[in-house]
């Protein structure tokens, strides 16, 4: 990932090219970190979609609430 030639930290902003090597490579930690969380909203975004199909899928699948056995059992929710 490329550096961006400025950066606002704190309210202030500063030169990267100016900055010592340490935090330069604070700033691509970050960088990184920022895509690994983006990534991760994704595949989040992907398991919740599927989840609520599968959970329509169930409900489709069920027999009809006059066969029910009992309520007791645990729950599925489409939440």
């Amino acid at each position: 990932m490329a550096l961006p030639e400025s950066l606002t930290f704190n309210g202030n902003e500063y030169s990267v090219a100016a900055l010592s090597e340490a935090a330069r490579v604070q700033i691509t930690n970050i960088q990184a970190v920022d895509a690994e969380i983006a990534r991760l909203q994704l595949q989040l975004g992907i398991a919740q979609t599927a989840r609520s199909a599968y959970v329509g899928a169930l409900s489709a699948a069920m027999p009809a609430a006059s066969n029910v056995v009992s309520s007791d059992a645990p729950a599925v929710s489409a939440a």
